[in-house]
């Protein structure tokens, strides 16, 4: 069986055509012998940052859709530890987390490009038993990724 780690990309099957995860590229940020966690990389939300009401101020930065789970809240990934302090290294380059307002505050006078960065309205998650399920069944392929590229998807 293929195996699941930090920074792994799962790309879904047509096994799982017409659900949420669809043509899903998922980015996995977290993964232990109990839960996975990830970020589907190639759905874009339906609406932008300043469409939020506590963003209204903001500029029109796109949201992606992270996954089913959670959508009361934001979740970033990013590659500038350099502008966004506080986030956790979790790949090559690839970054989780850290000040939220430092980011909206850069986005919004350009000294951080929309391209450094990808805010997520949910997540994906499974017992890691599931996963292993969904895969085993082929609903996903597992590739090591380290976190290259993902801010191009």
């Amino acid at each position: 069986m293929q195996q699941i780690s930090q920074t792994s990309i799962l790309v879904a099957t047509s096994l799982l055509d017409g659900s949420d995860f669809e043509n899903a590229r998922v980015f996995i940020h977290h993964s232990d012998q109990k839960d996975v966690v990830g970020f589907i990389l190639n759905k874009p939300f339906n609406r932008s940052l300043n469409e939020l009401a506590e963003f209204s101020h903001s500029n029109p930065v796109p949201l992606f859709n992270g996954g089913p789970v959670d959508h009361e809240h934001l979740f970033v990934l990013h590659r500038r530890p350099d502008l966004i302090p506080g986030g956790e290294p979790i790949g090559d380059d690839v970054y989780f987390g850290g000040d939220f307002q430092q980011a909206v505050n850069l986005l919004n006078n350009g000294s951080l490009p929309e391209s450094d960065i990808r805010i997520f309205i949910g997540y994906c998650g499974w017992d890691k038993e599931q996963l292993d399920e969904e895969i085993g069944e082929g609903s996903w392929t597992v590739t090591a990724n380290g976190g290259k590229g993902i801010f191009s998807f």
